[in-house]
């Protein structure tokens, strides 16, 4: 029996596993001794292990943070390859047409919160190994495989496992994009605030998460400012004047989009901050100006911040001023910003600091993660693609993002599969699904890699 035949003959097996994990709603909860996360992502992780345990393989639970599950052939000296996925899942959310916490097939798809991100994926690397273990493949090396329980709320899994654990010297995770992802940028989340005096702008106010481009955002201005805030909004169509309490409401409608493609969304705040500056409000327009300056209408580049940045590797410099809001009369602002590898955190501080000085602007936060990149002709890397390459028949070739995956932080891993380029498995979204033929493929193509790797 080949690897195909066997992975294909454990389908069932597979959907059960996968059926239980989903019926963990694994979201972060409440710490308590034993169970950092929570409840839910502590029994989620208990039920892997006891799988993997049951399959033959040597388990671990670290301290309720993080659990693996290792297999080292007879004659080997090592572990080598490390596999690494999570358990742990965002909220269901509104918008579901069917069960979220409950497995269900339906059309050829699996349907529940966390088949793709990430419990499908940690079945088919649970099933991959065990079809190399029980088909005999000869591995010169072994094979951990990882399962984390916080991947969704800052890994504080993998930092916990990294004092506890070494990371196999090869490590790929199956919890972003096919071919290989081998460059992500750097990320550096700033706050910073300015003085908005007295006057007639009471209150100006955008934006919900710091990742996102915002989609709304609105100002509060004294009601005597009501005819020429209707004339000049006559020209915007995303712009809407109401009026209550003697105040007048201006409110901006944008397009939402993740902090990693800006240019992809209509930033609601740039956009009604250029909208106020061409109303005289005094005093006021000095910090509306300041603003509009360092972020024109349009831009994500961070060319009139002096951050523009860009190589060959990663591409160029993104930036967001995703919040504002008004307290005890300063304007509260924070951004998100992508930098390239070629750049450093450091540097953009520099850079940030210089701008903001020259407007009166003082930082409040400054914090982020250095970029991350593998060569493109590691070992590691090399075997990957050309897994990909035996499964599909395409040149596969490596991919950066702006975004980060759960190896930003481990040194020379890299994110391989699950997802294909141009499919949208509404992760993290209502009735999230993975189609079972790419389930079956994943623990295959996972398979492949190992004895590629190790074998």
């Amino acid at each position: 029996m080949d690897i195909k035949e066997f992975i294909k003959s454990k389908e069932t097996e597979m959907k059960a596993l996968l059926g239980g994990l989903v019926g963990c709603q694994s979201v972060q909860g409440e710490y308590t001794d034993g169970q950092p996360f929570g409840a839910e992502p502590a029994r989620a992780l208990d039920m892997m292990l006891d799988a993997a345990e049951k399959l033959g393989f040597s388990v671990k639970n670290i301290d309720g943070y993080c659990g693996c599950a290792d297999y080292l052939p007879e004659g080997a000296e090592e572990i080598k390859l490390g596999i690494l996925c999570h358990l742990d899942v965002v909220p269901a959310g509104e918008g579901w047409t069917l069960p979220p916490y409950e497995l269900t097939e339906k059309d050829g798809n699996l349907y529940g919160r966390g088949t793709t991100d990430d419990k499908g994926p940690a079945v088919s690397a649970l099933y991959a190994l065990y079809a190399v273990k029980e088909l005999g493949y000869k591995l010169k090396s072994g094979v951990r495989l990882i399962f984390g329980i916080n991947e969704e709320n800052g890994s504080e899994d993998i930092e916990y496992y990294l004092t506890k654990e070494k990371m196999p010297p090869m490590t790929f995770t199956p919890d972003a994009n096919y071919p290989v992802i081998n460059c992500e940028k750097g990320m550096v989340r700033v706050g910073f605030s300015l003085p908005l005096p007295d006057g007639a702008v009471k209150n100006i106010s955008g934006g919900q998460v710091i990742n996102a481009v915002p989609s709304r955002a609105k100002a509060e201005i004294d009601v005597r400012f009501k005819d020429i805030l209707n004339t000049a909004a006559e020209k915007y169509e995303n712009i809407t004047v109401t009026e209550s309490d003697g105040l007048v409401t201006i409110s901006y409608e944008g397009k939402s989009a993740h902090a990693s493609t800006p240019e992809s969304g209509i930033n609601a705040i740039t956009g009604l901050l250029g909208f106020l500056r061409g109303i005289d409000f005094g005093g006021q327009n000095i910090a509306l100006s300041a603003l509009t300056e360092l972020f024109p209408v349009g831009e994500t580049d961070g060319s009139s911040l002096g951050i523009k940045l860009c190589d060959e590797v990663s591409g160029g410099l993104t930036e967001v001023l995703s919040i504002i809001d008004t307290n005890d009369g300063q304007l509260d602002c924070r951004m998100d910003i992508r930098f390239p590898v070629c750049s450093s955190k450091a540097e953009i501080h520099e850079r940030l600091t210089a701008a903001f000085s020259d407007k009166g602007i003082s930082i409040t936060e400054y914090t982020g993660s250095e970029p991350h990149y593998v060569d493109g002709d590691s070992e590691l890397v090399k075997a990957l693609l050309a897994v990909y390459e035996s499964f599909t028949g395409e040149k596969a070739e490596c991919i950066s993002i702006g975004g980060g995956t759960y190896v930003h932080e481990i040194d020379g891993g890299v994110a391989f599969g699950i997802e294909h380029e141009g499919k949208d498995y509404k992760i993290h979204g209502a009735d999230e699904y993975l189609p079972i033929s790419e389930f079956i493929e994943n623990t295959e193509i996972f398979a492949a890699a190992i004895v590629k790797i190790c074998g």
